[in-house]
């Protein structure tokens, strides 16, 4: 079976965030979790990456300066190169600021890009505190651009009147925690790139996050999402891992996880 290649990329940023820092400590726990002797390199569906010469881990986005401009662009700039080499990539914040530029990079580079976007909050304000690049805005930076053909959010369950509004100024499809059906057929008709804020999960599967939302999804449910949704996964980020607040690297194990079946399926899917 052929494979594609895939890069692995750590985006340490936390300067975004509205609540607590420590976001930008995370790439480098997933990566100890990733390869922690704890669990081994295989993925469910059989790909085992530990003997896999197709990915590769492209280090960590470097930045110069803290301006927040800036740090966009290097992020957006990074990820364009890794994909022009070929590569698919696989993102792991930072909050969720960052997924505005990676984003972004990849609809540039897919034309009619779709997002499935695993979350308990919407990130849909038109600016947050008077930041327009919150970690709670960049959807509604990457629907201004014009160019997602498709936006579904799916593990919602922190609603207001402003979110719902700029769901419906930018055509956003939500599915609310509320209503979620483990048995709901999601597919997308071109390329899909997949955003995971892991306090998407419950916290009682991710306690390491900086925002705590009961009622959310296990983690059983995201990994069945991430094999079943159908589409071609051309990208993703996992993002928003707070190490300060996590319990026994707990969460940092849950995004490993994540990150090992969605980097199978970026190498061997559609």
């Amino acid at each position: 079976m052929s494979q594609h290649k895939v890069a692995l990329l750590g985006v340490p940023v936390d300067h975004n965030s509205s609540f607590l820092p420590g976001a930008s400590l995370a790439p480098a726990r997933i990566r100890e979790a990733f390869h922690c002797d704890s669990s081994n390199m295989w993925t469910e569906l059989g790909v085992d990456l530990g003997n896999n010469e197709n990915w590769v881990d492209a280090g960590d986005v470097s930045f110069a300066d803290g301006d927040r401009l800036k740090t966009s662009q290097k992020i957006r700039a990074t990820t364009l190169e890794l994909i022009a080499e070929g590569k698919r990539v696989l993102s792991l914040g930072g909050d969720h600021s960052v997924s505005f530029p990676l984003i972004d990079a990849h609809a540039q580079s897919y034309d009619g890009l779709n997002i499935l976007h695993v979350d308990a909050h919407g990130d849909l304000y038109d600016d947050f505190e008077g930041n327009p690049l919150s970690h709670a805005s960049p959807f509604a930076r990457l629907m201004e651009t014009g160019r997602i053909s498709r936006l579904l959010q799916v593990g919602i369950r922190t609603l207001n009147d402003h979110q719902r509004e700029q769901a419906a100024r930018f055509g956003v499809e939500i599915i609310e925690m509320k209503d979620w059906d483990d048995n709901a057929q999601l597919g997308f008709d071109g390329p899909v790139y997949l955003s995971v804020d892991l306090d998407g999960l419950d916290p009682a599967f991710a306690p390491g996050v900086s925002h705590h939302e009961p009622g959310g999804f296990s983690s059983r449910q995201v990994i069945n999402l991430v094999h079943c949704f159908e589409g071609p996964l051309v990208g993703a980020d996992i993002v928003e891992l707070n190490p300060h607040r996590d319990i026994n690297n707990m969460t940092a194990m849950v995004a490993a996880r994540l990150a090992k079946e969605i980097m199978g399926r970026l190498l061997v899917g559609g």
